[in-house]
């Protein structure tokens, strides 16, 4: 019969139906072969009918699914596949529903033949369904019949409602009973009453293919997720209202991610959760046995992070009205319902299992929309300044935050890491809750107006007020050699600002930048000593790095200058926000804290001073600004530091050997030997020196790319 089919498409030219298959068409042959598949009679006939179907669908040219006597046909085929897991048709069912969803991806607005309502007519038991057409969509075709053979007055409807699933003998049945009263928005033509009474529909295609991802097989499941992908991406708004509303979809999307999450062990180290290899949902094809860096739930690992990808991808993929469902679905059902309580216990262990658990799926997520409910949850979505009364309004946040300072150096760190990977994310809210809400005011600067006696101070490049850092007695000792000459800046200079007032730009940049290479004295330096740890290093990491976040910061449209002091609220008390005051709290011990919590503490501040906001470059990098009384800066908590490390220097002997020694020994030119006494404050006074640089490096490439048209 096939063969037949082809051969006449063949032979006649493009649109014309041939006598073949006008027979095929008006003897509702494809009905009789779904009655004989459906009753697999001969035992088989199932098999052959579903390749029938899709070979049909596949190779005819001319489109065949609009036909009422094609398309009744397929739906009542599509609900029988998934049915039952593990049939022996289950391969010749996915390629029948694959074939559908392609041809739908090439017509989207065939998928209102496949939205079914769910009121039959209850006088007509067991004839065919009404279908809903969306005539507005006006693509030329022509307007179909309903398919029951008879119309349901407006009493029989609404005593209907909701009504029992009693539909039809195949119906799937994991049907929802209580979804959403109704699909408010979707145009109904098919029944004069449905202006009336909006009906639930039925997606039987989305249904099938659900099942169908619990199939045994994996090569059947990953193909019914793809033909999911298809169908989620399709744009007819009266499909992804159908999709979210009346299927299973989201459930099943959520309740899978919530039942791997909660299959992992509780012990799961959290480096292998980091070092585990890149997932890509499609290709979850992991073996245990040929594992050599397998370790105790790894399996499971991978099948939760798998399954969260897919989730992120189908999200990413989808319609607009969809992906916002489905997004809601994951953060409702899963990210509060399963995540929070696991991130907010007790258990030392457990939390630091968990916040390894979301610092990689923060790094793994790639979906705009999925990211903002991630950032939302994680975060809250208040954008008013923080007082310190308030800040466990959003307990999450709260906790999290107080978790950079925790007891314990292991949830320090991995907490810091997670954080320091959300600001890397595109997505506003992030930067905003978590510093800038708090420097909108600048209400950390004292305004003092020009007065005319301080203007020759102005002239000669300071700023009037400021403290020139040459002349402050903690940096007597700084020696000529130490500092840089103007030679060695780059000639072009930032524009000037109503509130920075400067002749020559270039004294400004120097002086901001040595203010940071002259913070650590000369006998706590030592990396002159080492080949390869100059400033250049950290000026060409820097210049890549701030490229890279003013890409991301562009959509942002943040302003050049800082606010106008005349327009600012200076009066309001400052509060630097609970997220920095816990790094600045954290910097201020730098001297007696692990290596390692000094590194991740210093990253996460280099990340947040690379963005290019002027207030936060203003507070984060800027020495000279006029802090208001009570305010602290980055620079002013570097200060102190260093204040009492050249007390605290004074009582270590040979401080400068140890000092190298401790250094060559990090950087792996010294094998270990002895531990030197006052390990943690040197290891602390080598990051300082580094982190100082850093500054010095990201405050220079920042004003160099501001001065550059």
């Amino acid at each position: 019969m096939l063969g037949i089919l082809l051969q006449e498409e063949r032979e006649r030219e493009f649109g014309v139906t041939g006598p073949c298959m006008e027979y095929l068409l008006h003897h509702k042959i494809l009905e009789t072969l779904y009655t004989l598949g459906k009753a697999d009679c001969p035992p088989g006939m199932r098999q052959q009918v579903l390749v029938f179907y899709t070979k049909l669908l596949g190779r005819i040219q001319q489109p065949l699914l609009p036909h009422i006597n094609v398309h009744r046909p397929v739906q009542k085929l599509i609900r029988l596949c998934g049915e039952v897991l593990a049939t022996p048709t289950e391969n010749e069912e996915i390629q029948f529903l694959c074939i559908v969803c392609a041809k739908l991806k090439q017509n989207p607005y065939l998928v209102n033949f496949f939205l079914e309502n769910k009121l039959k007519s209850l006088a007509s038991k067991g004839t065919a369904d009404v279908i809903s057409e969306d005539t507005s969509k006006g693509q030329g075709q022509d307007s179909l019949s309903t398919d029951t053979g008879q119309s349901c007055q407006p009493e029989e409807l609404s005593g209907a409602t909701g009504l029992e699933h009693a539909e039809l003998d195949d119906e799937p049945p994991h049907q929802l009973d209580d979804l959403s009263t109704s699909l408010d928005n979707l145009t109904v033509t098919s029944l004069p009453e449905a202006t009336v009474i909006r009906p639930n529909q039925d997606y039987n295609l989305v249904n099938s293919l659900l099942n169908l991802t619990r199939s045994p097989d994996g090569r059947i499941a990953v193909k019914a997720c793809e033909g999911l992908m298809l169908l989620v991406s399709l744009p007819e708004p009266a499909a992804a209202r159908c999709l979210t509303q009346s299927t299973c979809l989201c459930e099943l999307l959520t309740d899978r991610l919530a039942s791997l999450y909660k299959a992992l062990p509780q012990s799961v180290d959290p480096l292998d959760i980091e070092t585990v290899e890149a997932i890509n949902w499609g290709l979850d094809s992991y073996s245990h046995k040929e594992d050599a860096s397998a370790f105790p739930g790894k399996r499971a690992l991978i099948s939760f992070l798998s399954w969260f990808d897919y989730c992120d991808q189908l999200i990413k993929e989808a319609q607009k009205t969809a992906a916002v469902a489905l997004a809601k679905a994951v953060h409702e059902r899963f990210f509060i319902g399963v995540m929070e309580p696991q991130l907010m216990q007790t258990s030392e262990m457990g939390i630091l299992t968990s916040t390894a658990l979301l610092h990689r799926i923060v790094r793994q997520v790639t979906s705009d929309v999925l990211l903002q409910e991630m950032v939302f949850f994680i975060l809250g979505e208040q954008r008013e300044p923080e007082t310190l009364a308030e800040i466990s309004r959003h307990p999450l946040r709260h906790r999290l935050i107080e978790h950079c300072d925790h007891i314990s150096d292991e949830i320090s760190i991995m907490t810091l890491r997670m954080f320091e990977h959300l600001l890397q994310k595109p997505n506003e809210h992030i930067l905003y809750n978590l510093v800038l809400r708090n420097l909108q005011e600048r209400n950390y600067t004292e305004y003092k107006p020009v007065c005319p006696e301080d203007k020759d101070v102005v002239e000669n490049g300071l700023i009037a007020g400021a403290v020139d850092l040459e002349e402050d007695p903690l940096f007597t000792d700084i020696s000529p050699d130490n500092t840089l000459s103007n030679q060695e800046w780059l000639s072009s200079s930032p524009p000037a600002t109503p509130d920075h007032p400067k002749n020559d730009g270039k004294t400004e940049v120097h002086k901001i930048v040595n203010s940071f290479l002259c913070l650590v004295p000369d006998e706590a330096k030592s990396s002159y000593h080492v080949e390869g740890t100059g400033y250049d290093t950290y000026l060409r990491d820097a210049h890549r790095q701030f490229r890279d976040y003013c890409a991301i910061c562009l959509r942002w449209e943040w302003p050049g200058s800082p606010k106008a002091l005349e327009k600012c609220n200076l009066e309001a008390t400052f509060f630097e926000g609970h997220f920095l005051k816990v790094l600045f709290d954290r910097m201020g011990r730098i001297l007696d804290q692990p290596y390692d919590v000094n590194l991740q503490v210093t990253s996460v501040l280099s990340r947040l001073s690379l963005f290019p906001h002027p207030h936060i470059h203003e507070y984060l990098l800027d020495p000279y600004v006029n802090l208001a009384s009570g305010c602290r800066s980055l620079f002013s908590v570097i200060v102190r530091v260093v204040g009492d490390l050249m007390v605290r220097i004074q009582r270590i002997q040979d401080f400068t050997p140890k000092l190298l020694l401790v250094r060559k020994r990090l950087l792996g030119l010294e094998p270990e030997g002895p531990i030197i006494d006052h390990i943690t404050l040197l290891e602390g006074v080598i990051v300082l020196e580094e982190f100082c640089k850093e500054l010095a490096a990201i405050a220079f490439v920042k004003y160099h790319a501001s001065s550059t048209p």
